[in-house]
């Protein structure tokens, strides 16, 4: 009896010893260590990777001031009533809002920081990296180092054919649009929220060597061009071809075409592991909110910063408007099929309206956005470490009550 009982107790044990011991292997001991200790996920993660600095400009354009509070608070109030709170401050606490800034035609009208966070502070782009990256596709177009969104990922990563003849098939272009058709593992633990640890979300983001994992393991599994399935793994592609064509790294890049340009502050990429050096390219891209802010001022005035065309009008337009020959069954149901809906161009959200307007937004988990309501000539910036209390769509009704 004492030995059956010791079976029993024993073998959930044995059995988690293997299981850890065959994804260390599988994945690498540091995986593994990283899954275990940073288990979700949040806003201060580049704190324990090795980060690459990106230099500023050594001037740029100062957006002038005049504030109203009173204004842009109150077109929050639906979300603060419906969150429970009495006051705006309050939902600001408790909804782990850490940047608010709101700005229209090129003025401040309000900035504000909460939780301990200030203008100085660092701020998680989570997959606001993404548009990002997608800003340095159109830039290595402009250079003329990729010729065309349609060209095969295989032409700058060709070894990728040597182990499935189904890469060849897929264009930039569909890394960018989330069509690819990679396999993407989005396994939870039974019974629970928890990613498993094959969730390929959890593989990516805590992976020693992602360069690797995209050359060696990842792989396709559907025809491209065909539903969209977000996947990480198609930016992290995107990164590793601007790497080729560009011969330099993308933090490198990133400073020479954007941040040298318009930004005020330095910012940060962390990378995957100092030896490997890869950036994380969906979503460890840190900067201050002011620069994001700015980010959104250079596509809502199409690539044009104070007369110098950073990035091409085309570009803008492609990559941040509805593509309405894409047909609408391929997505997800909640992006909505009337004339009010959600849609995916490069890398970019969009909202478009009844009206015939349109929203376009660098979006990340956790409550980061870049906000460009084109019609209005604003751009908001959000930033939080929490989704209990605020959501997209929320900005997509602060847009609706505007004048």
């Amino acid at each position: 009896m004492k030995k059956a009982v010791k079976i029993i107790v024993l073998t959930p044990v044995v059995l988690l010893i293997l299981l850890l011991a065959g994804i260390a292997v599988k994945y690498s001991p540091v995986y593994l260590y990283r899954l275990i200790t940073q288990n979700v996920a949040d806003v201060y993660d580049y704190q324990r990777y090795h980060n690459r600095t990106i230099k500023a400009a050594d001037r740029t354009f100062q957006f002038p001031e005049a504030r109203d509070t009173a204004y842009v608070e109150g077109l929050f109030s639906d979300r603060v009533t419906a969150s429970g709170f009495k006051a705006f401050d309050e939902w600001a606490e408790k909804s782990q809002t850490t940047a608010l800034i709101f700005i229209r035609r090129d003025t401040v009208i309000y900035e504000k920081y909460f939780n301990g966070f200030g203008r100085d502070s660092y701020f998680h782009s989570q997959s606001m990296a993404k548009s990002f990256i997608s800003f340095l596709i159109g830039a290595a177009i402009d250079d003329g180092i990729i010729s065309s969104v349609d060209d095969a990922m295989t032409k700058y990563i060709p070894e990728l054919l040597q182990r499935d003849t189904g890469f060849g098939k897929i264009t930039i272009r569909n890394l960018l649009e989330m069509r690819s058709g990679l396999a993407y593992n989005t396994g939870y633990i039974p019974g629970t929220y928890i990613h498993a640890p094959w969730h390929d979300e959890a593989v990516g983001y805590y992976h020693p060597d992602v360069r690797k994992l995209l050359l060696k393991r990842v792989k396709p599994a559907a025809e491209p061009g065909g539903a969209f399935q977000y996947c990480n793994y198609n930016t992290s592609y995107l990164g590793l071809i601007i790497e080729r064509a560009a011969g330099i790294t993308v933090s490198e890049y990133l400073e020479k075409k954007l941040w040298s340009e318009i930004m005020e502050y330095d910012a940060l990429f962390s990378v995957d592991s100092e030896k490997a050096g890869f950036e994380y390219m969906p979503s460890r891209l840190i900067a201050r909110a002011i620069d994001y802010a700015r980010f959104g001022r250079l596509f809502l005035n199409n690539g044009n910063w104070d007369g110098k065309q950073i990035i091409s009008s085309g570009w803008v337009e492609e990559s941040t408007r509805e593509d309405k020959s894409v047909p609408r069954e391929i997505y997800p149901e909640w992006f909505g099929d009337g004339c009010k809906k959600v849609y995916y161009s490069y890398h970019w959200w969009g909202h478009a309206n009844c009206d015939s307007t349109f929203q376009f937004t660098a979006s990340g988990n956790l409550g980061q956005n870049i906000y460009v309501i084109p019609d209005k000539e604003v751009i908001i910036v959000h930033c939080g470490n929490s989704l209990e209390h605020y959501g997209d769509f929320d900005l997509w009704h602060v847009a609706e009550q505007l004048q």
